[in-house]
This record gives structure tokens, sequence and C-alpha cells, in this order.
């Protein structure tokens, strides 16, 4: 009977140890002498001896026997490699053999190809299509109208009377006499030489944006001017125009301002288009011309 427990109290000391340290390789293969020496020494006389402790007790010293690691590093140990609950393995290197976890997937992450700056086109792709391209056309600078003969308003001391026009064509100037003593004066273009003219006359028509239709004398000089021109911007007499009794010539406004001031045409007399606005306002048909 005394046998019989103190085998049970043996293999109840193991089952402990088994639970407390979990089997490993080289316990698997070499365990104690201790636990050899008390499963095959069952059948000596029994002998009170104090109850083996199985992890703080120090191993054999066996040649084949391996040292017992500290109870820290059985715990690491058993942290990787203790078989998990559902396994039947026994834990120890085998049950890393067969159920070792799988490594950690690094996550790839996608990383966007650098950014590559264009490579500058030659500079001769750069600037050929302006080498072929036709250059806009060029306009004449055209000069500034002299600012003295601007309008302005001058005294008079002549023996005209008030609202008679009286254009000096060497001063290329116009007055027109006023009430009190004075004149307004305007800048003018005159006739070419060969061309001027003087005398007294009156106007006998006012037009608005008139048309143009050239003399004869004129076409002849001039074979490529047009027969007619409608009036508008474009037209030669411009604006506004006040036609001298029988003769041929006009006082009229002109689209080319910066000839204020020369002799640049065929007889008439030509203005600003608002100079001649202005004029076409004050006068009306019956105004005295002097033309001196």
């Amino acid at each position: 009977m005394q046998r019989k427990v103190l085998i049970a109290l043996t293999l109840g000391a193991t089952v402990i140890s088994a639970q407390a340290e979990p089997l490993s390789l080289a316990s698997a293969l070499h365990p104690p002498s201790d636990s050899r020496a008390s499963l095959a020494s069952s059948h000596l006389p029994l002998v009170a001896r104090p109850e083996p402790q199985a992890v703080q007790r120090a191993p054999a010293t066996a040649p084949h026997t391996a040292p017992v690691r500290p109870v820290q590093h059985a715990q690491v140990r058993q942290r990787h490699y203790a078989a998990p609950r559902d396994s039947n393995l026994g834990g120890g290197f085998i049950e890393f053999l067969f159920n070792r976890p799988e490594p950690r997937r690094q996550q790839t992450v996608a990383v966007p190809p650098p950014e590559v700056e264009p490579t500058p086109a030659p500079m001769e792709r750069i600037y050929a299509p302006l080498r072929h391209a036709s250059a806009p056309p060029v306009r004449a600078i055209r000069p500034a109208m002299d600012p003295k003969f601007l309008p302005t308003i001058v005294d008079y001391h002549g023996s005209e009377k008030p609202g008679t026009i009286i254009i000096n064509t060497p001063e290329r100037l116009l007055y027109l006499v006023l009430e009190d003593g004075t004149a307004k004066r305007y800048g003018i273009g005159v006739g070419r030489p060969g061309f001027t003219w003087a005398g007294n006359h009156s106007v006998t028509a006012k037009k608005e944006w008139p048309d143009w239709r050239p003399p004869d004398e004129m076409l002849k000089r001039q074979p490529h001017l047009p027969h007619f021109m409608a009036g508008g911007p474009n037209n030669p007499l411009g604006a506004r125009a006040l036609y001298l009794g029988s003769t041929l010539y006009r006082v009229h406004g002109s689209n080319e301002p910066w000839t204020i001031g020369h002799a640049v045409s065929s007889g008439c007399i030509r203005m600003r288009n608002q100079d001649v606005m202005d004029l076409y306002d004050r006068v009306g048909v019956g105004t005295k011309v002097v033309v001196i």
C-alpha cells in the first residue's frame, strides 16, 4: 500500500513539473537523471526522502544531460515555442517546426515615380515658327499737330462784322469774328503751291458727313481716285462741309489731322473733324467768307 502511494506521489510531481515547464527538445531527448532513477528504481525499498522540485532543482552532473535554464529564460521560451492549448505536439522545438508563426508581411507602399522635368526643346524648334511668321504691318508714325494750331480765343481789331469767317492762307489760320471784339481761331490746311486762291464768298450749303465726288480736273491729275465715295469716317471731306458759293472749294473736315498747318490740298480748306463740327454749329448759310 505504501509503495502505491509513493508511486502516485512521484507521478503527480512529474505531472506538475511538466505543467510548470514546457517540454523542450533537450529535455525530451535527455530526460534528467533523477526522473529515470525514480522510474527505474520503483522496486527498491521505500525510503523517505524530500519531494523533488522540478523547476528550481539543479540538474544532474551527467555529461549527457543539459543544464536547466533559469526561470526567466524558460518564460521567454514559453512565449515563443509553447504549444497552443489545442496542440498535441508538446511544444518545444518540434512545435516550433510544425506551428511556427508566419513572418510578418511588410506592407508595400506604392511610391509614386519621381517627377521628371520635361526636356526643353532645342532653341531651333522654339524660334523656328518666328522665322517663318509674317511680321504685322508697321504703321508709319504720324507727326503730331503743332499746338499753335489748336482752337483758341484771340483779340480782333479788324473791320469785319461779327459772324464773318476770315481765312488767312499764309498763316494757315481761320478766324470766326465774335461779338465782343474777339475772334475764335482755328488751325487749317491749305492748297498746295499752285492751288491757292483768294476772294470773298459766302456759305451756300452745309452738309453733315457729305459724299465726295472728285471733279474731272482732279480725276485727270489723279486717275486712281474713286469717282464717288459715300460719307463716313474714311471720307476725305470728314464730318462736316461748308460749300463756298459757286466754286469747287469747301471748308471741310479731315481724317488726317496731322496735315493741319500744311499746304496739302487741291484748294479746299481742311480742319480737324472736331473743329469743323464746332464751326458748323456757329455759322449758317449766307455767312460771309473772306480768303486772303
